[in-house]
């Protein structure tokens, strides 16, 4: 049987170093996801951005994750059904993503659920329910390069203890997005070797895989 795995070669780590120019949006459609309209826009599934001047829903100015997209429109994990959605000098601000060079492996979304002891006095054995997930760290490793300006904007956000977001995209298309701050860059290098960067990223809050 030919296998189906997904090969790991091309793929991308990415850290947030600013903000893209702000995209003009004319329309959102509410539902589930909300569909927002902005001609032109260039995002990519897996972008994240920042929407202003919608009105009609209390969480529809804010960061999303854009979860599919056409030329025109692009679509957020938001439900607004019911709702009524009005543009007013709206925009979507995208963030910008600088890519760290020479990775060489990656590993991580390692977090578990914690569990709740729900055991009383009339149980017959432990009981347990799931409570809130953990995303884990994420690790990368680097043949270190200190002009790479991924691995600096990654070793400034450890030194500044930034919250920063990091972007992995796939050879097959899928991206993964999330929030973190560098727990731990270390450095090591052997005989007949490379120096090397390990950076592990302890994440913070959800992430998301579209």
């Amino acid at each position: 049987m030919t296998s189906s795995a997904v090969s790991a070669q091309g793929t991308l780590v990415k850290i947030a170093t600013g903000t893209g120019s702000a995209k003009t949006v004319t329309a959102a459609t509410p539902g589930y996801p909300t569909i927002v309209t902005a001609a032109a826009h260039g995002l990519n599934a897996g972008d994240v951005v920042t929407l202003a001047g919608l009105s009609g829903n209390a969480s529809i100015n804010g960061t999303f994750t854009v979860m599919r997209r056409t030329t025109n429109t692009f679509a957020i994990d938001l439900d607004t059904t019911g709702n009524t959605l009005t543009a007013s000098s709206a925009t979507a601000t995208p963030v910008s993503w600088t890519k760290v060079a020479n990775v060489k492996t990656f590993s991580g979304l390692d977090g578990s659920a914690a569990e709740i002891d729900v055991t009383n006095l009339d149980s017959v054995a432990k009981e347990n329910r799931p409570g809130l997930p953990d995303s884990g760290q994420f690790t990368v490793e680097v043949d270190q390069d200190d002009t790479d300006a991924g691995q600096i904007a990654v070793r400034a956000a450890y030194q500044a203890t930034t919250v920063k977001q990091y972007q992995i995209t796939l050879p097959n298309g899928k991206v993964i997005t999330f929030t973190a701050w560098v727990k731990k860059y270390s450095t090591s290098g052997a005989v007949d070797n490379v120096i090397k960067a390990s950076v592990d990223l302890r994440i913070t809050g959800a992430y998301t895989l579209v």
